[in-house]
């Protein structure tokens, strides 16, 4: 297992007024036999991010090592086949005219393959006797699992998975994302995904990293990076949030959802409060702080109710999760609000400062 440390990685495209900065000083630590979600939107830098580890691409400025070996710094440029770097690309990317064994194999010295390491990592991943099929004979999830196999099949010291899901239908994301889970903790390998899935990211990673305009603005557990975000772009972009103006003083802050408990104390003054939508609880009208259902969407899970407080000035709009269906509410319904645990504060910045 291989501990990955990136420090002060920095990587731009074009030259002298065409350049264009993607990665901004990237600052991150993958454990070794972890999983490490690098979740950011479009155009982040996360698939460059992943290039550069795989040594793909160089790095302007920075230093990257696994396992205590830099294989990236000024000066510095290993190449790729020497890191025991495996990559998962987002479709699979299998050869068609080999079969699933040979597909893992591929790359194999002939005494590994001869050694029945095609068949262990092919057990790894959930698909003993599978070796004689043909890619095109395997659904999508099959496929994303050879393709791990491969990746897995020479021992590297780092697995890379670039969006693997994100070709896959929603419910069969869900099982071949928790299987490729499962058989990257069995083979107790180190690996990085890249995601613009939230969802995925959370539920998968030991780690989240936040990419955020080339830097990463925050890496933690997932629970963690959901209860306390470091500011307020990571706390909108990492699930649904609801945003408030708000007062603070000590360890509460004045809203429009009443007087809220804090996490932490901050400085006393203006700025933003933030609540994840279960925190908002529906009571009878009367209790609470008094709004009106605008509407609601199901999920299945759960089902989230937008509603409006009215207010002296403009009217405010917020939202609530609820477990299953929300039966016996309609758009126009009045209902109290009461909220449930701390709020994020982030004070509004001075003027000038962005």
């Amino acid at each position: 297992m291989s501990t990955l440390l990136v420090r002060g990685l920095e990587k731009a495209y074009g030259s002298g007024r065409d350049t264009v900065p993607v990665l901004r000083g990237v600052n991150l630590e993958v454990p070794a036999g972890s999983l490490t979600a690098v979740l950011g939107p479009s155009g982040c830098g996360k698939t460059t991010l992943l290039r550069v580890i795989a040594g793909f691409e160089s790095a302007d400025i920075g230093v990257l090592s696994l396992d205590g070996r830099v294989v990236s710094a000024p000066g510095t440029h290993v190449a790729p086949e020497r890191r025991r770097v495996g990559v998962v690309p987002q479709e699979g990317a299998l050869f068609p005219h080999l079969t699933v064994a040979g597909n893992v194999g591929f790359g194999l010295s002939r005494a590994s393959r001869r050694g029945g390491r095609v068949g262990e990592v092919l057990d790894l991943v959930g698909l003993r006797g599978f070796g004689d099929r043909m890619p095109h004979e395997l659904s999508g999830g099959q496929q994303q699992r050879v393709a791990l196999a491969r990746a897995l099949a020479p021992g590297p010291a780092l697995v890379l998975l670039d969006e693997p899901f994100a070709a896959l239908d929603t419910g069969l994301r869900a099982m071949v994302r928790e299987e490729v889970r499962r058989a990257l903790r069995a083979a107790g390998a180190t690996a990085v995904l890249v995601t613009h899935d939230q969802e995925e990211a959370l539920s998968v990673a030991d780690q989240v990293a936040v990419l955020s305009r080339g830097r990463i603005a925050q890496a933690a557990a997932p629970a963690r990076l959901y209860r306390e975000p470091v500011d307020l772009d990571v706390a909108t972009f990492v699930g649904d949030a609801v945003v408030l103006d708000a007062v603070a003083c000590g360890r509460h802050a004045d809203t429009p959802l009443g007087r809220l408990p804090l996490r932490g104390a901050v400085p006393s003054g203006p700025g933003r409060a933030v609540l994840r939508p279960e925190q908002v609880q529906l009571v009878r009208p009367g209790s609470g702080v008094a709004a009106v259902v605008t509407g609601t969407t199901f999920y299945g899970h759960d089902a989230v109710v937008r509603l409006r407080i009215p207010g002296p000035g403009d009217d405010i709009d917020v939202a609530a999760r609820r477990q299953g269906a929300p039966e016996g509410l309609q758009a126009g319904d009045a209902v109290g609000l009461l909220v449930h645990g701390e709020a994020s504060f982030f004070p509004q910045p001075a003027a000038g400062v962005r």
